[in-house]
């Protein structure tokens, strides 16, 4: 019965979509199209990433000096999405091409694959995207460029991390807030913890110097807010990388879309399947069950996890957070519950993960917020 009841309701919302599509096609609402692509990642072999076929809402760049009420326009925008579906994409890479077309919800998916291997001489890399169909008579090619990371050289590990709670504060676990700061802030005004940026930063540059170690960022967050969070990252002087969001909606399967846990555990594993010569270092916070996600990826992936840092949010999960650490020991994985960012530099300093340099800039940055 449920099955019956939400194929329904999905049939409602793509008829309705596709209404709003064909309306706004012919009384010019839609007036550019664009191809809004997610940062992706591969290996020396393959390159994987999302993207979205969209009507192009013109949100541009926030500044410190934007007021809530235009905030909120934008981040309205964000989710007052016209998708379109159908529509062929072409992706192109050192001459490997493919052709996709977008779902219901307008995404699609790239997998390019080249058994003779890319010819690497930069970690970031961009590959061309060209909208083969374009409903909008007499419109110029639609065209993009994803950057997309390959880790083929001097690489010591990956930094996977959360985002709500764990850089930035908001409130995730509680819902009003969470809203609130979403809805009415913006890129500028939201500010991550304390020497986040300073810390990672030296994890990005690791024992070598060398800005190689690769970042990526697995939230629960709606892909609707990705500009918002790349344009956060930027801001905040925080390292580039691939984010793994979700789709919010109501789909032919569920209601609204699955759980954190599900979410997050598919993303971590893939980053773990295709990055498959890196260990990693995860971060998160006590909030959302990244602790027990993080867990159970060390029991699927025996000897690929070096490190797992967690914020230490909330003081009434103390007793399961240290049932989980006591887990993660006996398969050979320290976990350290961290108060501040400091306690995670010391600790990876300790380890040879990072350069001095990474503690002093962000004790500097502790005497800023001091004075």
């Amino acid at each position: 019965m449920k099955k019956i009841l939400l194929s329904s309701l999905y049939a409602v919302k793509r008829k309705l979509s596709a209404v709003k599509v064909w309306f706004g096609l012919r009384l010019g609402l839609i007036k550019t199209i664009q191809i809004l692509p997610y940062k992706g990642f591969g290996n020396t072999h393959e390159i994987y990433f999302l993207g979205r076929v969209q009507r192009d809402r013109g949100i541009g760049f926030s500044t410190i000096s934007d007021s809530r009420w235009r905030n909120f326009v934008k981040m309205y925008k964000r989710f007052a999405t016209w998708e379109l579906p159908g529509l062929r994409v072409k992706a192109k890479f050192q001459g490997v091409e493919q052709i996709v077309t977008t779902d219901d919800e307008g995404y699609f998916e790239v997998r390019l694959r080249n058994e003779d291997g890319w010819q690497l001489a930069n970690y970031w890399n961009q590959v061309e995207l060209v909208l083969l169909d374009n409903p909008l008579r007499d419109a110029e090619l639609v065209k993009a460029h994803n950057p997309v990371f390959i880790p083929y050289k001097d690489c010591d590990f990956g930094v996977i991390s959360d985002i709500d709670d764990t850089i930035v504060p908001t409130g995730a676990t509680r819902v009003f807030e969470m809203l609130k700061t979403t809805f009415f802030g913006n890129a500028h005004t939201r500010l991550p913890f304390e020497a986040v940026s300073e810390f990672y930063q030296a994890l990005h540059r690791g024992s070598d110097d060398i800005d190689s170690n690769p970042f990526f960022y697995v939230s629960s967050s709606p892909w609707n807010l990705y500009d918002f969070l790349t344009e956060f990252l930027e801001t905040h002087q925080i390292p580039k990388g691939p984010l793994m969001l979700r789709d919010l909606g109501l789909s032919r399967e569920q209601l609204f879309a699955g759980s954190h846990w599900e979410h997050k555990l598919l993303q971590v594993e893939m980053i773990f399947e295709i990055e498959s010569n890196l260990s990693f270092i995860l971060i998160g916070d006590s909030g959302q069950h990244d602790a027990e996600i993080y867990l159970q990826v060390i029991k699927d992936y025996p000897g690929r996890v070096k490190m797992v840092y967690i914020r230490h949010i909330n003081a009434r999960d103390e007793e399961k957070m240290l049932k989980i650490q006591t887990q993660m020991k006996h398969l050979g994985v320290e976990m350290m519950l961290i108060k501040d960012t400091l306690e995670a530099a010391q600790d990876a300093l300790q380890k040879g993960w990072i350069q001095e340099s990474g503690i002093k800039d962000i004790l500097i940055e502790q005497q800023k917020h001091g004075e």
